[in-house]
């Protein structure tokens, strides 16, 4: 199979000042055998009209309109109509460098089944990047580098959503688009985890994300923080969680209650330990908060650390490595 087929699947809505960036940037690619398969997701404004122009002078741009709602329905009408081989997503605020399709196929197809091909990202805006971002920009970039994303997963989304390709039958397998969870990137790369897919590492910028305070990761409920909490929480306890060991939750700030609070709802016992003298003893929840310290009392403890602050975070990594305690076995950064 010389020019396998890439299926480019793009949910959209109301992205008209942008989504012609968009299309132009995947016409101007190096490999051209692709085909996009673009869902209008009741769009109010004039970017239907916008698509429709590109789809009637290239009939590799199939336009459709969302017979539900949201993202996800969208995702999965667009996958249910593709044809490709391999599978890519791309968002309709976003760019592509030109060389990116082929070098994630590339990447696929010297790597093989079961791998996911993925690259460095780039944000930009026309009003400048803020830290948070660009912090996450430097953090995901460093993970993809070595290929070692999985590595963090418990910190944040470890996979750009509009930067992976992968062979159709893998996607497939790990339940494509059919979960209604949201975020839905989050979920889908937790998905790529459990089946265990390799990350392929890569040290090129293959996608430009396009950061602007409407942008819908910064704007609807879908993409809040407790959704990313509920999502970390169901797939630790589903993949990682060992329930002959005790559990141990550090810190009682909201992500730390948050959590605590879920945990009891799923009966799930667990100790809580924080190194604020303000709250050590206090009982929150009919839980009673005990000094770090307790955890050299427990035996084979497996802790899911939620202080945010990078000085302590710091200071909790190096008192694990003076207990011989390994990531991703013994602790979990949930922030």
């Amino acid at each position: 199979m010389k020019t396998p087929l890439i299926s480019i699947l793009i949910p959209f809505k109301d992205t008209e000042a942008f989504i012609s960036d968009c299309l132009e940037s995947i016409l101007n690619q190096s490999y051209i055998h692709w085909e996009i398969i673009i869902v209008d997701d009741h769009s109010s404004d004039n970017s239907y009209n916008i698509v429709n122009t590109f789809a009637q002078k290239d009939d590799r741009i199939v336009l459709i309109k969302n017979s539900g709602s949201g993202i996800i329905d969208a995702l999965q009408l667009a996958f249910k109509t593709s044809n490709g081989y391999y599978i890519t997503r791309m968002d309709s605020d976003d760019v592509m460098p030109e060389n990116k399709l082929e070098i994630l196929l590339n990447n696929l197809l010297e790597s093989g089944k079961h791998h996911v091909s993925t690259g460095l990202v780039s944000y930009f805006s026309k009003n400048g990047i803020s830290d948070g971002y660009k912090k996450y920009e430097d953090w995901l970039n460093r993970l993809t580098k070595t290929g070692s994303n999985y590595s963090e997963i418990y910190k944040e989304c470890v996979i750009a959503s509009p930067c992976w390709m992968l062979h159709r039958e893998d996607l497939i397998a790990c339940g494509a688009f059919d979960p209604n969870r949201y975020p839905e990137d989050y979920d889908l790369t937790f998905r790529f985890y459990k089946a265990g897919y390799q990350i392929i590492p890569c040290n090129t910028i293959l996608h430009y994300w396009r950061d602007y305070q409407t942008r819908t990761s910064r704007t609807h409920s879908n993409y809040a923080e407790n959704t990313f909490l509920d999502i970390k929480l169901h797939y630790f306890l589903e993949l990682d969680f060992d329930n002959s060991r005790p559990l141990v939750i550090w810190g009682a700030g909201f992500k730390g209650k948050t959590i605590v609070k879920k945990l009891i709802e799923k009966n799930v016992p667990f100790e809580w330990i924080c190194d604020n003298p303000k709250k050590i003893g206090k009982d929150i929840y009919n839980q009673k908060l005990k000094p770090f310290t307790f955890l050299e009392e427990i035996k084979q403890p497996q802790s899911i650390v939620t202080v945010a602050n990078p000085q302590a975070q710091k200071e909790i990594q190096t008192y694990f490595n003076t207990q011989n305690m390994s990531p991703m076995t013994d602790y979990f950064f949930f922030c």
